[in-house]
């Protein structure tokens, strides 16, 4: 991948396909559970369309015209809405380790600040410990159960941060 291009952008409709993929190889590669996570979201398949309104972004990481990931945030279902949710971050083992998904946090981040988010929460597998390790690094801190109603109940890691 030296020689490779590396984009982080918006999703395009296009995209859905590529990501979803990329979302479910995940699921399957770490063992999570397939119900009760993004896996089964009726989202998962149409992600262009799932964040279209104002207050909400997804991007994904293009290799040479290959998406290799994603990320994203919206408002935190049926809680305050000054908090928002980081959502569906997901790579493929190509880009795993480069330092994109610092970067695509980075750009989840700042989105949600623009946005005018005041907390930034997140569920997340004990499965995901390189991802763990990026959310601690960046000050987000444990809960003891999940907030809102995402859906995801077989996520055990919840995590918080003030933006």
């Amino acid at each position: 991948m030296s020689n490779s291009t590396i984009v982080i952008r918006k999703i395009e409709p296009t995209d859905n396909k590529p990501i979803e993929a990329v979302i479910r190889a995940c699921f399957h590669e770490f063992k999570i559970p397939l119900e009760g996570t993004a896996y089964s979201d009726s989202e998962t398949p149409r992600m262009y369309e799932s964040y279209q309104k104002d207050n909400e972004v997804y991007y994904v990481v293009e290799c040479n015209g290959e998406v290799l990931g994603g990320g994203g945030i919206k408002p935190l279902k049926d809680f305050d809405g000054t908090v928002c949710e980081i959502q569906k971050m997901y790579f493929s083992p190509a880009v795993r380790g480069k330092g994109y998904g610092r970067q695509l946090f980075e750009k989840c981040m700042q989105s949600a600040k623009s946005l005018g988010y005041k907390q930034c929460y997140l569920e997340s597998a004990s499965q995901l410990k390189a991802a763990i390790h990026i959310y601690e690094s960046y000050g987000f801190r444990y809960l003891d159960k999940a907030l809102g109603n995402t859906g995801h109940y077989s996520c055990g890691v919840w995590m918080i941060k003030n933006l």
